[in-house]
């Protein structure tokens, strides 16, 4: 679950957008198999196991980590996150008409499992549809990469955030039993991202839900267990049914310079008002908010955001990523509308 220079804020992180991972190179072939520190990890391991997974064995934490694989093009594709861009050259990565006509399609197919997961949630179809559209491209690039490598990679060869790929690597030695496919063959994001949804593995273990009860949770290949997965991680974050997300800014000429820390909703409506931002939605004055500023084509670009706003927050901490999967869905539910109303 993805901006990867706000990451060390977000115990469980997930890389957004798997789409642009397309173009990486397929994975090549090993350049080690010896991961430093290796004993050490497994001795974590097994003692977290004694209560989350008993019967796991060092030799098979051993045998998993012989078989990763250290990938150099992981490490170079962390260092150039699209949440780096201004808004004005990310915001066309994702709304697109390819993009808007994709998800009202992808809504029509799965229209009999999507609709009462978001009715049973109180998340909106077309935020589910459009956190998988920005995700993976409605599952077109749900990742290259085998799960196993990219995390033992970042884990044991890449300093700036060893301790929460590490971290992330424990949980799915951990959540193994829980995956469709033996653990070898899961493949992801170049940071170890899951299924439509790109659920990273602490994230799978807390949040993912098996929706059909077959004692597997398959983000790859069950729309259930994937649609419920991202309504219930917006649910346990603190989504508001019914509540807005988000509302361009009118401001004012004389507009009071304000640089608010986070996304969380800590002014009043009214109060942004009297400081000379007011929503083009007229909302009450007491409602909770904050202000976000991004680089617009045609200069600063504001926003007020509300609790909700600040939940897709909880989904990647970049505010680019949360303003493209608000208007990706908003996009999409007008077309979906239209299309309905024409049948």
């Amino acid at each position: 679950m993805v901006n990867f220079s706000a990451m060390k804020h977000l115990p469980m992180l997930r890389p957004a957008a798997a789409a642009l991972c397309a173009a990486l190179a397929a994975p090549a072939a090993a350049t080690t198999r010896a991961h430093p520190g290796q004993a050490e990890f497994v001795r974590e391991v097994l003692a977290e196991a004694k209560t989350q997974r008993p019967g796991l064995t060092a030799a098979h934490v051993n045998r998993v980590l012989e078989d990763a694989v250290k990938q150099q093009g992981i490490i170079d594709a962390m260092t150039r996150p699209a949440e780096a861009k201004p808004w004005h050259q990310y915001r066309p990565i994702f709304i697109t008409p390819q993009r808007i006509s994709g998800g009202v399609k992808f809504w029509r197919e799965h229209t009999g499992v999507l609709e009462p997961i978001a009715a049973e949630y109180g998340v909106p179809p077309e935020l589910i549809v459009a956190i998988i559209g920005v995700e993976t491209a409605y599952g077109g690039n749900t990742g290259r990469w085998r799960v196993v490598d990219a995390l033992a990679t970042l884990a044991f060869h890449y300093p700036p955030r060893a301790p929460y790929f590490r971290g992330e690597l424990k949980r799915l030695l951990l959540i193994e039993d829980l995956l469709p496919q033996p653990l070898g063959e899961v493949k992801g994001s170049y940071a170890g991202a899951m299924g439509l949804g790109q659920f990273m593995p602490t994230s799978y273990a807390t949040w993912a839900v098996d929706h059909d009860a077959d004692g597997r949770i398959d983000l790859w290949n069950d729309f259930g267990d994937a649609f419920a997965s991202v309504a219930n991680y917006f649910v346990a974050h603190g989504w508001q049914p019914g509540q807005p997300v988000a509302d361009p800014a009118i401001a004012a000429a004389d507009a009071r310079r304000i640089q608010p820390q986070g996304f969380e909703p800590v002014y009043a409506v009214g109060q942004l008002g009297a400081w000379g931002y007011a929503p083009a939605t007229a909302r009450h004055p007491d409602l909770q908010a904050t202000l976000v500023r991004v680089d617009g084509a045609a200069g600063d670009e504001f926003w007020i955001t509300y609790r909700n706003f600040f939940v897709v927050t909880r989904y990647n901490r970049s505010p680019l990523y949360a303003l493209a999967v608000l208007q990706l869905a908003q996009e999409i539910a007008a077309a979906r509308r239209a299309e309905v109303a024409a049948q």
